[in-house]
């Protein structure tokens, strides 16, 4: 027998003891199992490398590790959409009610472009000024939209395949601040900042993409913010990249910028590495104008799409959580059907993203469990129509990586991901209400990521995992399962180790420095960035990029 299995038995006849002396002395109940025993486990266990460096396999094709990476951990296959905290005739209701707003109510300030589409397929434009879509018109784009869509990155493992039941979290949020990795004081955020932060996604493993974290300062041109925060992303990681754009003219140049990279407009129609997320609507019921021309111009482009729609429920939605889930979906639901008009069978994601407001303060708040619920509604009625989805969750208010936003994040992330959300963004890195970033944070949420995402993995029920002969044979044998060589096989392959999270025993944690969580992101965040920048683009098309559109050399920071 092995030393980890030795030590696992002193442990479990130590446990038996202290149970039983517990029984004999009331005074110890509420007492920890604790002692020699539980630190001779730890350090014999951290004594066999070939178990305890090992990482499950399994469940997806595990990354190589080079530079500054990770410890090798596997891609993990989540599986959401197993609650809904809507009712089937709620669902119906919210549907009946959105449709009734698009048609009777409609949404001001729509575009010439839309105005044409709309009323080209039956719309019209009301004596108040506001672009109504009839009830007919938006059930037949609805059947017509895709209910499978794959968002590519540029190497085999980034593809997200959204649809069914699969699940994906990564960053998100435009935040205007930056927490310093020196000062550990937030600053305005920079370009090298995002390519930073976007190196730093590239090496983590339960991020699956990098939508674009940061606003960049330093630019007074709003192309030329699009195209460099495009540049950046790009230049960064080869996970699928979301940004935006603030004109029809920025989509055209970020058309030209990813048709370069992909090699030719062919090329990235096939397997587009980049999307947009467009916030078409300013709720409530109003378009952005530019926004929505933007939406209509990346569909032409060959672009998908985050068709997505913020409101604010006591604010600019309903205070309720049904008269704000049937205000956002109709929004959303006019966007959905824009994309569909202005490019049959684009990419649309379906993206409400209603928001809580704090009422003492008047700000977005959403880290609590009104916001959770919120997101999860919003997610069902995505699940009511079939349709590849996104939202947020993990928008802490918390100002830093700690315990406030450890929670937040969980349970808003969690609940997004169990009502069916198929991407989630701000999951990792986002802190103080969307307002701030954080590379640290990248690291420490990989790691919560990583156990959410492992707690919705499939449970295998079959033959080989309920095997009553060995099950019969260990049990009436050694008495035990530590000596079963399938014991081993899957302590390697059916369980996720944290990367930071730190489960030594005290003596050895204070022993080691009584480092904490945010001291080994800190740590991790330095490797990777003092590490070489991975060749994401080939040096060739970075050098003819940054002569054809003046961009700069990012690889140099």
């Amino acid at each position: 027998m092995s030393g980890w299995q030795t030590a696992i038995l002193v442990q479990m006849n130590g446990n038996r003891e202290a149970s039983h002396q517990r029984r004999r002395d009331p005074m110890q109940r509420d007492t920890p199992f604790a002692g020699d025993q539980q630190d001779q486990l730890q350090t014999v266990s951290a004594s066999e490398p070939d178990v305890a460096a090992e990482r499950p396999r399994r469940r997806g094709r595990a990354r190589s590790k080079g530079a500054g990476a990770a410890a090798i951990s596997p891609v993990l296959s989540a599986r959401g959409g197993q609650m809904s905290f809507l009712s089937p005739d709620a669902q119906q209701d919210i549907h009946q009610a959105a449709l009734h707003l698009l048609e009777d109510t409609g949404l001001a300030e729509a575009p010439a472009e839309a105005v044409s589409l709309v009323e080209a397929s039956g719309g019209w434009v009301s004596d108040t000024g506001r672009l109504c879509f009839p009830r007919a018109l938006v059930e037949t784009v609805l059947a017509a939209l895709p209910r499978a869509v794959t968002l590519y990155g540029r190497r085999d493992d980034a593809e997200l395949q959204l649809g069914g039941s699969n699940a994906y979290v990564g960053t998100g949020g435009a935040s205007p601040s930056f927490l310093d990795i020196d000062s550990h004081e937030y600053r305005p955020a920079t370009l090298v900042d995002l390519y930073q932060a976007a190196r730093v996604v590239d090496r983590l493993d339960h991020i699956h993409f990098f939508s674009r974290p940061v606003a960049i300062s330093g630019f007074e041109d709003a192309l030329d913010i699009d195209l460099h925060t495009a540049w950046a992303c790009l230049s960064g990681t080869a996970k699928h990249v979301m940004v935006s754009a603030s004109t029809p003219e920025s989509v055209d140049a970020i058309a030209a910028l990813v048709y370069d990279v992909a090699g030719s407009e062919a090329a990235f129609r096939a397997a587009p590495f980049i999307s947009l997320n467009i916030n078409h609507a300013v709720p409530p019921m109003r378009f952005d104008s530019e926004a929505a021309r933007v939406l209509i111009r990346a569909a032409e482009c060959g672009i998908p799409a985050m068709v997505n729609t913020f409101g604010q429920l006591g604010a600019s939605s309903p205070v309720t959580i049904a008269g704000c889930v049937a205000q956002t979906t109709a929004e959303t639901l006019a966007g959905m059907v824009l994309v569909h008009l202005a490019a049959p069978g684009g990419t649309a994601i379906f993206g409400p993203r209603p928001m809580v407001t704090d009422l003492r303060t008047g700000a977005m708040s959403g880290g609590g469990g009104e916001q959770a619920k919120l997101t999860a509604a919003a997610m069902s009625m995505a699940q009511f129509y079939g349709l590849p989805n996104s939202t947020i969750a993990g928008a802490t208010d918390s100002k830093v990586p700690d315990a406030q936003s450890g929670y937040e994040k969980c349970l808003t992330v969690t609940l997004a991901l169990q009502a069916g959300a198929d991407i989630i963004t701000q999951a990792a890195g986002a802190q103080a209400s969307l307002m701030g970033a954080s590379l640290e944070a990248y690291i420490i949420d990989n790691d919560m990521l990583g156990s959410i995402l492992s707690a919705h993995t499939a449970i295998d029920v079959s033959p080989e995992t309920l095997n009553l002969t060995a099950m019969q044979a260990a049990i009436t044998g050694a008495g035990h399962f530590l000596g079963e060589a399938e014991t081993l096989a899957r302590m390697n392959s059916d369980f996720l180790y944290p990367q930071i999270g730190d489960r030594r025993s005290i003596a050895e944690w204070q022993d080691a420095g009584g480092l904490t969580v945010w001291d080994r992101a800190h740590e991790q965040v330095r490797a990777i960035l003092d590490a070489p920048p991975a060749d994401v683009i080939a040096s060739s098309t970075t050098d003819r990029i940054i002569e054809t559109f003046g961009l700069p050399a990012l690889g140099t920071y």
